[in-house]
């Protein structure tokens, strides 16, 4: 079993930067792959940023490039999202993920553990 805890939400004006954690508990980090997540309101869970498991490789959905930094310390068992240039369409619940089926973690479909979720919202 594994448990994740996210921490770092709140509430940022335009432009902005907020700086999202997760820490991981119950079996080894580095042996599953892991990722964030987001849902706004109204709207379906849609991926945000992965990592994987040891070589640290990273994936991201084309919106957040170049503004979203994902990264992930292993001794720490933490995972991080650095986020930049916040705008209110970033506004949602952010949660942290992980598998250990999958090398990199891009779908909801493969999550095998979710954390349970930090507010980002964005003020115009």
């Amino acid at each position: 079993q594994v448990q994740l805890v996210e921490s770092g939400g709140g509430l940022v004006q335009a432009g902005g930067s907020l700086s999202l954690s997760c820490t991981a508990s119950g079996r080894t980090f580095s042996t599953y792959a892991m990722a964030w997540f987001r849902q706004a309101p109204g709207k379906e869970r849609e991926f945000v940023a992965g990592i994987t498991r040891s070589t640290g490789n990273t994936y991201y959905s084309e919106s957040m490039k170049g503004r979203f930094t994902i990264s992930r310390d292993n001794a720490r068992n933490t995972m991080y999202l650095q986020m930049n240039n916040l705008k209110p369409q970033d506004t949602a619940v952010y949660y942290c993920a992980a598998t250990f089926r999958k090398a990199t973690l891009t779908s909801t479909e493969w999550v095998d553990y979710w954390g349970q979720g930090t507010q980002v919202t964005v003020s115009s």
